[in-house]
């Protein structure tokens, strides 16, 4: 007997066609599909904090929201150095797609556009690291891809040691592999098992990393470390530590992989934060700003002894993907890179750092029953909102108190006119990342906003009556399911 639904014998029209979102779909429309169909709690979470959006581009560095709201773009987690279609990366695509002569996947074929790429950021990096000048480029389309990559490379060249030694509050991706090595119960916990011998120690303390290596110093295959932990919350490792790091994994064979997907190609004022730290890694993991905020761009560059025995002869067909080192995405990380350098937005990024955040610390001083610290490295902010509730008094719901606040927060600098990053590891903070060529006097304007948005609540509980009860009755309901 078959018992399956007989097809539908009328022509089928797609319920919304491009033509639709072009002619500016509703918000109210948009907010409807999205909770339908996609991860519909999170529009709802967001919905309820009255910041789902849609968001409307103004220019580069500025938004509006459906209630008209006006935006100061300090989002999108790093992954814009330009902010939001720059014009000049946005003509080049144009031309680019003007003249196509490339293959889109050159996946069986030498390509131009990839060639370019792989050239110029082994010439950045071996400017920097003489001994990477004949360092091999693998592409993906993500930063966890680029880290599976960075991981299997691993692998291979330490065929016969067990251990992968990642740290407290690391984020590296939400992809198996990368999972594995971003040890938040939250994130881990529904899908285990992960990777087994992970070990995975407290950032910054050399003490329980020499320790470690005495012990297992012939059994760890890799060191896989943020030089600045974006997602950990802004976390800057103590003076030498990176430096010694890479010295006691070198003494012993150790490959390190340094993961500069959010740190990397000028977000934190150097090209790579890992080697003006000292730490010279053997594997280096980019993605984020190498798209220019237009395409998912990543890249996995490892030392040529590396990349030849996971890669190597005929098992060069070991480790690929079908999209990775397309050529739209290739020419739009290379006109990035351009830019970048070009516009000199890696010195810009350190000097306007340095600038806002000294401002932070001043709002912070100004606030502190609301601020417990700010931290910054380069255009990398990060805002640390104390409890609505001290912790003592929360037992096992600390961390759900915690992401109250920041949420909370979030809200608040939404209504002050400030587009701001909740933070994946470290859920009592908030970051800052606006575009590295964001216009100085709207720079200025991002820190005077997030003052004037601190200023209306000094302490943290005051947040909560400024939320309407509607929104507090939402969240309420969407965690407790």
């Amino acid at each position: 007997m078959n018992n399956q639904t007989p097809p539908n014998s009328k022509p089928l029209r797609l319920p919304v066609s491009s033509a639709d979102v072009l002619a500016d779909m509703s918000a109210s429309k948009v907010l409807q599909l999205e909770q339908a169909y996609g991860n519909g709690d999170l529009i709802r979470v967001l919905a309820a904090l009255g910041i789902a959006g849609p968001l409307r581009v103004l220019d580069p560095w500025q938004l509006e929201d459906p209630k008209g709201i006006h935006l100061i773009h300090a989002g999108g987690y790093a992954a814009l150095p330009f902010g939001e279609g720059y014009a000049p990366l946005v003509d080049f695509v144009k031309a680019y797609l003007e003249h196509p002569t490339s293959l889109a996947f050159p996946q069986q074929s030498a390509a131009s556009w990839r060639a370019a790429l792989e050239t110029n950021l082994i010439a950045l990096l071996s400017h920097h690291a003489a001994s990477h000048h004949d360092s091999q480029v693998f592409f993906s389309n993500s930063g966890a891809e680029a880290i599976e990559a960075a991981l299997k490379f691993a692998r291979a060249a330490r065929p016969n040691a067990r251990y992968l030694i990642n740290f407290v509050k690391a984020y590296h991706g939400k992809t198996l592999g990368a999972l594995s090595l971003t040890p938040n119960e939250e994130y881990q916990a529904p899908f285990r098992p992960l990777l087994p011998d992970v070990l995975t120690l407290p950032y910054g303390d050399m003490a329980a990393f020499e320790a470690v290596i005495q012990k297992h110093k012939n059994d760890i295959a890799a060191v896989i470390i943020e030089p600045i932990q974006g997602e950990g919350g802004v976390i800057v490792p103590p003076p030498g530590y990176l430096a010694a790091v890479g010295q006691l994994a070198r003494k012993h064979g150790i490959i390190i992989v340094a993961d500069e997907i959010q740190s990397g190609l000028g977000r934190t004022g150097h090209a790579f934060a890992s080697l003006a730290a000292g730490l010279e890694p053997d594997v280096i993991t980019l993605a984020k700003p190498l798209g220019g905020g237009l395409l998912p761009v990543g890249a996995t560059i490892a030392r040529k002894h590396i990349v030849q025995k996971a890669l190597g002869g005929l098992a060069s067909k070991r480790h690929s993907n079908t999209f990775g080192g397309g050529s739209l995405a290739m020419a739009v990380a290379l006109k990035s890179l351009d830019i970048i350098i070009e516009d000199n937005l890696i010195d810009r990024a350190r000097d306007f750092g340095e600038r806002g955040l000294a401002r932070l610390y001043k709002i912070q001083r100004t606030y502190p029953d609301i601020l417990s610290e700010v931290r910054g490295a380069g255009m990398l902010f990060a805002l640390q909102f104390r409890p609505l509730i001290a912790p003592q008094h929360l037992g096992d719901y600390g961390e759900l108190a915690a992401q109250f606040t920041s949420g909370l927060a979030l809200r608040s600098l939404h209504q002050g006119g400030v587009h701001a990053c909740y933070t994946l590891n470290s859920s009592s903070t908030l970051r800052l990342t606006p575009a590295l060529n964001i216009p100085e006097l709207l720079f200025d304007e991002l820190f005077d906003r997030t003052e004037r948005a601190i200023s209306q609540h000094p302490r943290s509980w005051q947040l909560v009556p400024q939320t309407p009860l509607s929104s507090l009755l939402k969240l309420a309901r969407l965690a407790l399911k």
